[in-house]
């Protein structure tokens, strides 16, 4: 089964609190994972599955350590390359259409080739590209091996998710899952930080040099500790047909599709937020790259607060409620940062800003937790719909932030607030829709 990554946050943080699983200090050590729990039918021979979280916490931290270092590069990229206003954050767009894609592709082939080969064979592409990246001239170049980067780098992001499901029982799983999430998370907080500091010290294609060694640590790691986790007898081949008609019964499904468009504009929002921070923060207040990275990890911090925040109200709230109470938090923060960027006071601007991506650890999980709910006959088609709508959008909201740069805010504040606005209206549609259809089904036929 391949989860995406909302979905991951979700299952944790509700598996958890329903069935209160305890994470006190010594629980969430990567050595406490309990080793009568594996699930042995494919992994008989696995030794020491701590180390192996570990490494699969390293490999999902590819696309954040991707996308979050070299944000801050954007005008030493711009004057390298000779570009136009809005070019090089195409580069980041074009990082989004190569994550949705490899959501698409990496699902079947990982069931019917297992999981080992294609894992390193997606971080060989992630090697390849990274290194071409330093001697690459032409902007066109650079962007298609944006597309290749990310394709090779959302190998780590699905296939170590589907290594986990193959590892433990249910229980041991979202306690798994929790631990990868808390070494993913440290990737958006810690990425940005470390590119300022050395593009400041050693130029912006350094940073390339960094993704390039962490990438080669990761392969070693992965080439000697990551077992083949799929037994050849439960492996399988699905045909095209089959999964678009999964698919298609699930995009039809109300139950399911509210709550993933819901997720995937939410996302929308912060993706918004990663093309336009460049440009707001350098270009429009003059941020150095150093002070750049601090001001983009002080807004990522907002998504680690929220999201633990989150697993300690599902104790006593459901995720719809969570979700439609969030949501209107998120519009009006949205709007705020359209009045706090019309003020030209960065502080003005950051206060909303950070409520709106920080209610995201709060959307993106209850809405693929609930949208996951609805999907558990076709739950890896459901995983892989998730990831494509989530990584779909953010190309979309991207390549329209980047197509509008103009020397403001207002590109980046206006996509984040029309995707609140968005995900406000489907889901309070879809919730009525829900209300009369279960009123409906109460009436006795033949009644009135």
């Amino acid at each position: 089964m391949i989860f995406s990554d909302s979905e991951i946050l979700a299952r944790c943080m509700v598996i958890v609190s329903v069935e209160r699983l305890s994470f006190s200090p010594t629980a969430t050590t990567i050595d406490q994972v309990n080793m009568s729990n594996l699930n042995t039918t494919s992994t008989r021979n696995i030794a020491r599955p701590g180390r192996i979280i570990a490494i699969l916490g390293m490999l999902a931290a590819f696309a954040p350590m991707a996308t979050d270092m070299y944000l801050a590069a954007f005008d030493l990229m711009r004057v390298h390359f000779g570009a136009k206003e809005g070019e090089i954050e195409l580069t980041l767009s074009i990082f989004f259409l190569g994550l949705a894609f490899g959501q698409a592709v990496y699902g079947p082939i990982i069931d019917r080739f297992g999981r080992r080969v294609p894992l390193l064979v997606g971080i060989g592409i992630y090697l390849a590209s990274t290194a071409l990246f330093l001697v690459a001239q032409d902007l066109r170049a650079f962007i298609a091996l944006r597309f290749l980067q990310a394709v090779g780098g959302s190998s780590g992001m699905i296939i170590g998710r589907a290594i986990i499901a193959d590892m433990f029982d249910e229980r041991e799983n979202a306690r798994a899952l929790s631990l990868v999430i808390a070494v993913m998370t440290l990737a958006p907080v810690i990425a940005p930080v470390l590119g300022g500091i050395v593009i400041s010290l050693f130029g912006w294609k350094s940073i390339f040099l960094v993704m390039l060694a962490f990438g080669a640590i990761c392969a070693a790691l992965t080439w000697r500790y990551i077992p083949e986790t799929l037994a050849k007898e439960d492996r399988r081949a699905e045909s095209p047909a089959k999964i678009a008609g999964a698919w298609y019964r699930l995009v039809t499904k109300p139950t399911f599709i509210a709550p993933a468009i819901v997720g995937g504009l939410a996302q929308g929002c912060m993706f918004a937020f990663i093309t336009g921070s460049p440009e707001v923060f350098q270009t429009i207040h003059g941020a150095t790259p150093s002070r750049y990275g601090l001001l983009f990890a002080t807004i990522a911090l907002a998504l680690v607060i929220s999201a633990h925040i989150n697993r300690m109200a599902l104790k006593y709230k459901t995720p719809e409620f969570l979700l439609g109470l969030l949501l209107l938090i998120n519009a009006l923060a949205g709007i705020g940062t359209i009045i706090g960027a019309s003020t030209g006071n960065l502080v003005l601007l950051m206060i909303p800003l950070w409520v709106a991506i920080g209610s995201i650890g709060f959307i993106g999980a209850n809405a693929a937790a609930i949208a996951m709910e609805s999907s558990t006959d076709h739950a890896g088609s459901g995983s892989s719909l998730i990831g494509i709508m989530q990584f779909g959008v953010a190309f979309l909201v991207s390549t329209g932030v980047a197509m509008s740069q103009n020397g403001t805010a207002y590109p980046m504040t206006i996509a984040i607030a029309t995707c609140g606005l968005l995900a406000n209206a489907v889901w309070r549609v879809s919730r009525r829709g829900d209300t009369a259809s279960r009123r409906a089904a109460q009436i006795p036929i033949g009644s009135g």
